[in-house]
């Protein structure tokens, strides 16, 4: 029996301009005032209307998930040329540091990932979410086999002690070595 469910149609350009210019705003305005910026403000930084902003990003939490996955593809990048590091330990505490960076380049994504991330039907648990412990799993094991890593440490575990440095040096941005320090402290803790 043939399928009956409808072809996902490619976006009419004047829709995907306005996709585009939707998440330029909201980058823009995220940086500034963190994901709690005004929906109504990204889009009249946008140059839309409200309404156009909402059938794109039905919810804040849609619109943050797009603006996340335009960056990761950038932090899978510099995961995968971690893979090559001389150091395992090394290369594996690089993509940790990378990742806390990511999380902290706008202020309340951390928590907003974490809300994410339990929910099975948003897209960061189902694409980034995977592509991330893709490449934070590969890390690991090579530094598990190359002895730099404890064998009972689990990525799960590892990652959301990366997002509590996170959320504590989000809400502390006075010591800029403060993502470091904690993430020395984890990190040593990994070692055999």
């Amino acid at each position: 029996m043939a399928s009956t469910a409808n072809p996902v149609r490619p976006m009419r350009a004047d829709a995907r301009r306005n996709y585009e210019r939707l998440l330029d705003a909201a980058k823009a305005a995220f940086a500034e005032h963190g994901t709690d910026a005004p929906l109504d403000d990204i889009a009249k930084r946008a140059g839309v209307g409200s309404g156009t902003l909402y059938r794109h990003f039905p919810t804040r939490l849609d619109l943050i998930e797009a603006v996340f996955q335009l960056q990761i593809q950038a932090l899978l990048d510099q995961a995968t040329e971690l893979l090559a590091a001389p150091d395992a330990g090394e290369g594996l505490m690089q993509f940790l540091r990378l990742v806390i960076n990511h999380s902290n380049t706008y202020r309340g994504l951390a928590t907003a990932l974490m809300v994410a991330l339990n929910n099975a039907d948003s897209a960061v648990a189902r694409s980034c979410h995977q592509m991330i412990y893709g490449a934070g799993g590969r890390l690991l094991d090579r530094a598990q086999q190359e002895g730099a890593v404890r064998a009972d440490v689990k990525l799960v575990d590892l990652l959301k002690l990366v997002n509590g440095i996170s959320l504590v040096t989000e809400k502390d941005s006075d010591d800029p070595h403060l993502p470091d320090r904690l993430l020395a402290l984890l990190v040593n803790g990994l070692r055999p």
